[in-house]
């Protein structure tokens, strides 16, 4: 164990926080943390209309939810390639390679004109379903628009006003993804859309299978974040998978379908109990069991939190990070809940997800009942009585731990003590002498 440990703490880690801090990478973390309040507009739509139907005459908010989540692509596909310029300390073009990635995109989608000239595009495809394409398209955008930004028409003690070089020094890169995206839609007629989705099918298909879906939720909401590491390193790819799932599970219902998709936005939910790792459980023993000083403050800092789904003061406050004692358990129940989650889901003794809702901050009966219903609800209480037989042993080992430190603290405080009463009446004695 203390070998893995090591190559965990001194070549994994460091090389994950690597990846993540990579500016093609953080570019699409951000992008997607900056659209969130989208995100967060369509689940509030979401909620106003489950309420909205137990009352005559209430108001259609569809058109807030249409022109917030419903655009999630079309925003993306701005701010991945501006952020990727951004990190690449390219900041007089950000701007103009958002334009050209809202550009590209919109190419993309495969747009069709009718008889008046009119152009016509599948809403389905600016919103979450897009989310791959605008993030490819994002990624192509900034690869050209950097490439480009290297080089410049002018020198940099040049007369010519700023605005007007970064004009010229844009225009050859634009053009060229806009030719890009011309020749392959328009000229060879390529479904550039379908065929991003068909590549990354085998990813989306992978992520509703057994193996699949528990290592996802696994490696990025338990195994990496024991670590150190942050959940953002994965969600690119988690987001990708997640929002497409929603998005298929959207439009079975709306065709008067079941949804089928069982890894779509909020299924975590059903089993992210105090946030990644289940650990709501262990937070309210410390709270409420523990005998040592440091498991009680800790207790208390993160009970709040806990309940809100927010971890992080557990995580590295106990600690729960790089601690054998605390990680193993995390490991177990990191496990156990996806497992159990994707089983109950295949034998429909829980709903899959249909309806986005994204106030994962709520506390865990809230938004449990919001994507579940009862029999969501109950599975989650299921997974909470779980996490605490699971957690307890390793928690009173932790805690006895604790204690046994804090004993031998004050021990070693009362002797240093005594020491310095003895130095201090002996330099007396020789001040008396």
């Amino acid at each position: 164990m203390k070998r893995f440990m090591d190559w965990m703490t001194n070549k994994f880690a460091p090389k994950m926080n690597k990846i993540a801090r990579n500016p093609w990478v953080a570019a699409i973390q951000e992008a997607i943390l900056t659209a969130m309040p989208v995100i967060f507009i369509g689940s509030f739509v979401t909620v106003l209309t489950a309420f909205g139907g137990l009352i005559k005459g209430f108001p259609d908010f569809g058109p807030i939810s249409t022109f917030s989540i419903g655009l999630l692509s079309l925003f993306l596909s701005y701010l991945v390639p501006y952020l990727i310029m951004e990190k690449k300390k390219h900041n007089k073009t950000k701007r103009e390679a958002g334009i050209a990635g809202v550009a590209f995109f919109l190419m993309l989608v495969g747009p069709t004109f009718d008889e008046a000239g009119n152009i016509i595009f599948s809403l389905s495809s600016l919103g979450n379903g897009g989310m791959i394409a605008a993030l490819m398209a994002g990624l192509f955008v900034g690869f050209v628009m950097n490439i480009f930004s290297q080089h410049s028409f002018f020198k940099e003690d040049s007369a010519i006003p700023d605005f007007i070089t970064v004009w010229f020094d844009t225009l050859i890169p634009i053009l060229v993804i806009l030719f890009v995206g011309w020749l392959l839609v328009f000229q060879l007629k390529l479904n550039i859309f379908n065929m991003i989705y068909q590549l990354f099918t085998p990813i989306l298909t992978a992520g509703d299978s057994f193996i699949g879906f528990v290592l996802l939720y696994f490696i990025g909401y338990t195994f990496l974040y024991t670590f150190g590491i942050s959940t953002w390193v994965i969600y690119p790819i988690e987001s990708a998978i997640i929002m497409q799932g929603i998005a298929a599970n959207q439009a079975a219902v709306a065709a008067g379908m079941a949804p089928t998709v069982l890894n779509a936005y909020g299924v975590s939910y059903y089993w992210t109990l105090g946030g990644g790792g289940v650990t709501l459980a262990l937070g309210l023993m410390m709270l409420f069991f523990a005998k040592s000083k440091k498991c009680k403050v800790i207790g208390k800092a993160s009970a709040i939190p806990s309940l809100c789904n927010i971890n992080e003061p557990l995580v590295f406050g106990a600690p729960i990070a790089f601690n054998p004692i605390l990680m193993v358990p995390m490991w177990i129940i990191g496990l156990l809940g996806p497992a159990l989650a994707w089983i109950a889901l295949n034998l429909n003794l829980i709903p899959k997800v249909s309806e986005l809702f994204s106030f994962w901050y709520l506390p865990f009966p809230i938004t449990t009942w919001f994507v579940g219903g009862m029999s969501g609800l109950l599975f989650s209480l299921g997974i909470f009585g779980l996490s605490w037989l699971v957690y307890y042993p390793f928690f009173k080992v932790y805690d006895k731990q604790c204690v046994s430190d804090e004993e031998a603290e004050y021990k070693n405080k009362e002797e240093k003590m005594k020491l310095e009463e003895k130095k201090a009446a002996r330099n007396q004695k020789l001040v008396n002498e």
